[in-house]
């Protein structure tokens, strides 16, 4: 059996640790595995190469993916998809495992439709799939993040300020509410809750009454003000799949705070250094058990479905549900982080 492994969308720290799985539990069966590059505009371009035990040696602690990726999306013409289905039979492929988030899956989903034998990896540090508890990446974001609010608190104590701390999170703020909660911010803004900036100003102010002359305050990128539509963002592109390139709402916030009460405040863009670097235990973990899981299902010609953590356990679920819409951020969990605002 000849087996085709994709990474499409954000690149996500985890990725090597699934494609090097793939590849040694295939060859453990004597299954090949085709490594195609640039996610799905490999196989509708025709850029494919083998891999083998040799080629994912010492990939494990690398952080992107040694099969580069994109954000193509081949159904935006009839032409793009029907490449990838050409080019599916032509290297002769018995499957394909697709390792990506809303965007890869969904294009997953639709070329399973057509016929192609598709299994789904999820993967994005957002953590907002559904049907998984969690997503490889989640962890080491949550974890950069977290640091990068350490090292701040310093230099905002030591100066006096408010510092703005703008995250990774278009729909959801799973990555600002967990790392937040762990860095010790003040205050945390996510999408699920629209802001209100004069609520954040009177929290800041009164640390400030109290003695407490600094401030750290997490934001996610995909936040919006309470009464008004769309995002905050300083640019009006949009990727391949209609998304909105944001980034923007951090420095909104920080000059709505100097103009309203005058505290001296700074603005930090974490953005893809979220998305740099070697993967944490857990996510070296996860992803390895991720890998493991999508060659059995290819192996028991269970297509269609998309590999899932349940409690402790590996599973899978229809591919459909990870495309279906987006898990956004636990209420509960976003209200346990209020108790340590102010």
């Amino acid at each position: 059996m000849k087996i085709g492994v994709l990474t499409g969308g954000g690149d996500c720290p985890g990725l090597n640790a699934v494609i090097r799985a793939v590849v040694k539990k295939a060859e453990k069966g004597g299954d090949s595995v085709l490594g195609i590059k640039g996610g799905w505009a490999g196989l509708m371009n025709g850029l494919v190469e083998p891999l083998t035990d040799f080629s994912v040696s010492g990939i494990l602690p690398k952080g992107g993916t040694i099969l580069g990726t994109s954000r193509t999306n081949p159904f935006k013409n009839a032409e793009g998809s029907q490449k990838v289905m050409t080019n599916f039979k032509k290297y002769g492929l018995d499957a394909v495992i697709a390792i990506g988030g809303e965007d890869t899956l969904g294009v997953a989903k639709k070329f399973c439709d057509m016929g192609m034998p598709v299994v789904g990896v999820p993967k994005t540090i957002d953590n907002d799939l559904t049907g998984t508890d969690y997503t490889f990446g989640f962890d080491t974001a949550v974890n950069i993040v977290m640091e990068a609010i350490d090292r701040l608190h310093s230099t905002a104590e030591a100066h006096h300020r408010a510092m703005v701390v703008e995250v990774m999170g278009r729909q959801t703020g799973w990555i600002a509410a967990c790392a937040g909660l762990a860095g010790g911010a003040d205050c945390i803004v996510v999408p699920e809750k629209p802001f209100d900036i004069d609520e954040i100003c009177k929290l800041i102010k009164k640390r400030h009454d109290r003695g407490k002359e600094f401030s750290i305050i997490v934001v996610a990128e995909g936040a919006k003000e309470r009464g008004k539509n769309g995002f905050i963002a300083q640019t009006s592109k949009v990727d391949e799949f209609g998304h909105p390139q944001l980034g923007g709402v951090g420095a909104y916030i920080a000059a709505a705070i100097e103009k309203k009460i005058g505290i001296e405040t700074r603005v930090t863009v974490l953005g893809h250094v979220q998305r740099g670097g070697t993967p944490t235990a857990y996510d070296r973990v996860l992803a390895s058990r991720y890998g493991l899981k999508a060659v059995s299902l290819v192996r028991e010609k269970k297509f269609g479905r998309m590999v899932a953590l349940s409690g402790i356990n590996i599973v899978d679920v229809p591919l459909a549900e990870a495309a279906m819409k987006l898990r956004q951020l636990d209420m509960k969990l976003f209200e346990d982080t209020e108790v340590f605002f102010g």
